[in-house]
């Protein structure tokens, strides 16, 4: 299989917890730490051809992903602040990565996704 269908595969299972799609189906979620252990690390039965985590992203840029940040609203007040502060460092070990054409609403539009 090549890449984008790997990454296909590996979403619709459901087996595992480091990457799913995000809730509109428009962008691929990826828990840096946890895929690093639980898909990158996994000895015999790798998915990808690789062990490293900036490996994994180039592959991602090389059929036309893109990073996407998150835009967090800051509060005013000190106390909400805070605890935006440490909700969004929690979020900071999350990759999102998003590509026209790989949506979960339109899986036919994966054949397009091409290396460059």
């Amino acid at each position: 299989l090549r890449f984008p269908q790997k990454l296909w595969k590996m979403l619709e299972s459901g087996k595992f917890q480091s990457i799913w799609w995000s809730e509109s189906g428009k962008c691929v979620a990826i828990n840096k730490d946890l895929f690093e252990v639980e898909v990158l690390g996994r000895e015999g039965q790798q998915v990808f051809h690789t062990q490293k985590i900036k490996s994994f992203m180039r592959q991602l840029n090389a059929y036309g992903f893109t990073k996407m940040q998150r835009n967090f609203q800051r509060s005013a007040s000190l106390p909400e602040f805070l605890a935006e502060e440490a909700a969004a460092s929690a979020h900071s070990q999350i990759l999102y990565y998003f590509n026209p054409s790989f949506n979960r609403a339109h899986p036919w539009l994966s054949e397009a996704c091409k290396r460059r």
